[in-house]
Order: structure tokens, then sequence, then C-alpha cells
């Protein structure tokens, strides 16, 4: 068995996916199909769509997928059908789904969002139905849009501590960075830190390593979404590596919205030398035409790793995740007993070439 097949069999965890940006041509489709629009609705089209030219296009047609979710309905088929693909295509164990309820609540536009707790309801309802149809564990990481501000802020904090869903481990921070400073936001962190939840801001993707700064500093961050930039800053590298608080890598979406000239240029290597941590993951995978197997197969070629590089890859991602005890356990275990049943069947240490 080659790597890559090697790779699409491996159990996984998920740690930096978006709700809405895991939407494939096939949920997309069905959506637009209800709601006709800016959208096409022919999975075709929708690559052309999809065709981003920088950081600023990719959130136009983020924001234009995000439109089409308008009704508890409509979150609970995207939850849903997302987890199939997740669990089905991927092999993924354990999700932490970043989701952004500003967007379908809609509290600035009333006439068009739906109350909150219809919202909860959605995506605890298709959580439910995941594990049990899928075998898939997710978990939310609520957001905040930063390109809209403050009222954002505090709509997300109040979704996050006092309509909390059962399966809520995180508060992030997504948006663009550039125009939008992590400062403002540090009382939103502080509160919903003191609420138990974990410190999960974007950071360092589209700005320079003092954003990431900032992040930790500031919004007390646990991991941290991207930290592309991080490898300009040395002094930064080695407090990560020192803390052992890990970076959120995803390769295909640096290189789609501009943050990575090329593959062959991402920081990956920089920080697996500096000692740093990090997870590999997919972002928002069907919009940048790539899935969790193939970023695991573009780190293992830039990285160098045969299949027990890869798997040690496959655990960092559990190890930096959220999951209580019993969940981690038991994905450590589904990756032990996979790469020993093929390794007694071939032990094959192909690399990617």
């Amino acid at each position: 068995m080659d790597l890559t097949s090697f790779i699409a069999g491996l159990p996984k965890a998920e740690l930096h996916v978006h709700h809405v940006g895991s939407a494939s041509p096939r949920i997309v489709a069905e959506l637009a199909a209800r709601h006709p629009g800016t959208v096409p609705a022919d999975p075709e089209q929708l690559a052309a769509f999809y065709e981003f030219r920088d950081f600023a296009h990719f959130i136009e047609v983020y924001l234009a997928v995000v439109d089409l979710v308008r009704t508890p309905e409509d979150v609970r088929l995207l939850t849903y059908e997302v987890a199939r693909e997740l669990a089905q295509g991927q092999q993924v164990r354990y999700a932490e789904l970043t989701c952004t309820p500003y967007t379908s609540v809609r509290p600035h536009e009333p006439d068009r969002g739906m109350p909150i707790e219809a919202y909860t309801e959605a995506i605890e309802d298709a959580r439910l139905a995941a594990e049990r149809d899928f075998g898939l564990v997710l978990r939310w990481i609520y957001d905040i849009p930063g390109e809209a501000g403050i009222p954002a802020a505090d709509a997300t904090l109040t979704y996050a501590t006092k309509h909390a869903p059962d399966g809520l481990v995180g508060f992030g921070l997504g948006g663009p960075e550039i125009g939008v400073p992590r400062p403002q936001f540090q009382p939103h962190f502080d509160a919903a830190r003191a609420a138990g939840l974990r410190s999960v801001p974007h950071a360092g993707e589209t700005t320079g390593p003092g954003t990431v700064w900032d992040a930790l500093d500031l919004l007390g961050a646990e991991r941290i979404g991207h930290g592309t930039s991080a490898a300009q800053d040395p002094a930064l590298l080695e407090h990560l590596a020192r803390t052992g608080v890990p970076l959120e890598v995803c390769p295909s979406s640096n290189l789609a919205t501009g943050a990575v000239a090329e593959l062959a240029q991402h920081p990956i290597v920089a920080f697996r030398d500096a000692g740093v941590r990090f997870s590999v993951n997919s972002d928002d995978p069907p919009m940048f035409g790539t899935t969790l197997n193939r970023e695991y197969e573009i780190a293992a070629g830039l990285l160098g790793l045969d299949r027990d590089g890869v798997v040690a890859l496959a655990k960092e991602g559990v190890e930096g995740s959220f999951a209580s005890d019993d969940v981690r356990a038991r994905l450590l275990g589904e990756i032990d007993e996979y790469a020993g049943r093929l390794a007694a069947g071939s032990g094959d240490g192909a690399t990617v070439v």
C-alpha cells in the first residue's frame, strides 16, 4: 500500500474546519436550489465560482454561501451532510467545527435571521445524528466574524455563554485580519475563557507575527488558527515551542488565499525544525479544492514523512484537540490499531513522491 492509500484510511482529527466553508458543491447546489440568487446551483459552475483571486475575494465568496443558510432546516442539512463527508470520505473520527452563529442569527437583520435557540437546536440535532450514524464526534467552536466588529463579538459571546450548545468547547475569531486588530476583542475572550471555553483565534495568516503575539498575550490563545507568519519571528517560534501552543496548519488554504506564494515556501518545515507543535487541517476544503487526506499528503511531501511520520502527525492532531480524555484515548487507540494492522500486513514504509 502506498502512502496516499495509507493516509486515506488513517483515522484522523480535524481541528480547523469551518462549518459553512465545508459545504461541498453537492451541498451548496442543494441550498442554492432552495434559495435561488447569486450562487450557481450547478455543481460544475461552482468550480469557477470558487476560483479565488485573493483573500478578500475568498471572503466575498464565503459570505455568498453563508447567505444560503437561512433557516434551521438549512443549518441542520449543512451540518449533517458536512459530517457525512468528513467521516465517510476522510476517516475523520473527531472534528472541532468552527461555527459563526452571528451570520445565521443576523441580529442586525431580524427579518432575515433565525433565533439562536433554533440555530443551536439544529446543530445539536445534527451532531447527535452524526455520532449515531457515522461514528463522528463533533464539537463546536463559536467564532466572531471579525469584519462585523464589536457588535458581532458582543452577540457571539452571548450565544456562547447564555445559549451554549452541549458540544461547545471553544471561542474563536475569524474573517479578515487586515483592519481588524485583535486587542479590541480582549474583553470577549476574557469572558469566554472565564466561562470555561478554550481560546482559538485565527492570527498571522494575512498579517505579520505581531497579530500572533496579540492572540497569545491579549486573547489567551491556546491554539492559533494558521499562524503562518510566525515563521518570520524567531522569538515567536521559540515562544511557541517553549509553551507548546500548537498551530493549526492549512497548506492549501494558505496557497489559495495568497498567504504563501507556493506550497514549497510554506513554513511548515520551519515550524517542525523550530520544535513548534502543529496539526494539519483543511480549513474550507471544498472551496479550496482539497480534502483533509490531501492536506496530509502535502504535509508528508513537504516534511519527507513515511508512514510512521504520518501516524505521528495524526496523533498530534488528537493531542492538540479539546477532546475529552476518553475520546482522545479511543482515537489514539484507533490510530495505533490501524497502523499496527497494516504494518503487520506489509511493512511498507513508502513515502510520498
